[in-house]
């Protein structure tokens, strides 16, 4: 049995207060919206409770952020990518912002279990005035727990239109990918967070955003596996390579907060999930 799910979530503007309305067919839900630093932005966590996706599973998620609203979505629990009997097992994100949106997409990781077939595909559509963050964090098989990943494919599709556009293949059996020193070199977490508008981004802002992104991984653990660049006049990408989860997700969530602070002069107030 495969399990098709659809959500659309639609973030407005009403009366200075971000407000979400929800539709869902299948086995997604949103929660109910929390607003830990006030009206302006609304917090939502993703839920989908089966677990995880198997071959021929499909999870489509359409996000739209209306003129001025802004909203943020993270997850209880990552996402995992199951041992494929038969078929690809698919997530799928298409968000639009419209003028003066802001969206922050801060999902837990995707695992990569041994054997999968997956596609995790991300495209974002952003008006001039609109503004977003966003992470994508792979784990590859859980090796820790001796479930290491040596059979199967994960996929990787992260667009955002006029701008920027990965697309990435990962096949256990290749080892020069996944082994050598100019691919992964062993390391079996990868982690993107990419802040992007929908114009360029002025270049003193730029600047900034860069040189904060870098004084964080100066003091981590993780320097010499991360770094951070400008692939065009709209988008910041910071890359990371890591063992395990857990320090990429550390890095990235100082840098999130150094971005909100400096980009956006926003407090750095996480989803509540992560304090539990």
């Amino acid at each position: 049995m495969t399990w098709h799910a659809e959500l659309s979530l639609d973030y407005l503007n009403e009366n200075l207060r971000s407000v979400a309305r929800y539709a869902h067919k299948g086995p997604l839900r949103i929660l109910k919206s929390l607003y830990p630093e006030g009206d302006a932005v609304c917090h939502n966590v993703l839920v989908h409770p089966p677990g995880g996706l198997v071959g021929g599973d499909l999870l489509d998620l359409q996000v739209t952020v209306g003129p001025g609203a802004h909203g943020l979505v993270t997850t209880p629990g990552a996402t995992r990518f199951y041992k494929s009997e038969a078929g690809l097992a698919t997530q799928q994100l298409k968000a639009r912002l419209e003028e003066g949106a802001r969206l922050e997409w801060l999902p837990l990781e995707a695992i990569a279990y041994n054997q999968c077939d997956a596609l995790n595909r991300t495209v974002f559509d952003l008006s001039p005035s609109a503004e977003m963050m966003a992470w994508d964090i792979t784990a590859l098989g859980l090796p820790a727990a001796g479930m290491p990943f040596v059979q199967g494919t994960f996929r990787q599709h992260l667009e955002i239109k006029g701008a920027w556009l990965e697309r990435g293949t990962l096949r256990a059996s290749d080892t020069r990918l996944m082994n050598s020193p100019l691919g992964l070199a062993g390391l079996k977490c990868m982690a993107t967070l990419v802040f992007a508008s929908g114009s360029a981004i002025a270049s003193a802002r730029l600047e900034r955003g860069l040189a904060s992104a870098r004084e964080r991984m100066e003091a981590h653990s993780l320097r010499l596996q991360a770094g951070v660049t400008s692939p065009h006049p709209n988008i910041m990408v910071v890359r990371v390579l890591a063992p395990v989860t857990e320090p990429a997700m550390q890095l990235l969530k100082q840098i999130w907060a150094a971005w909100r602070q400096d980009l956006w002069q926003l407090s750095s107030t996480p989803p509540r999930l992560w304090n539990l």
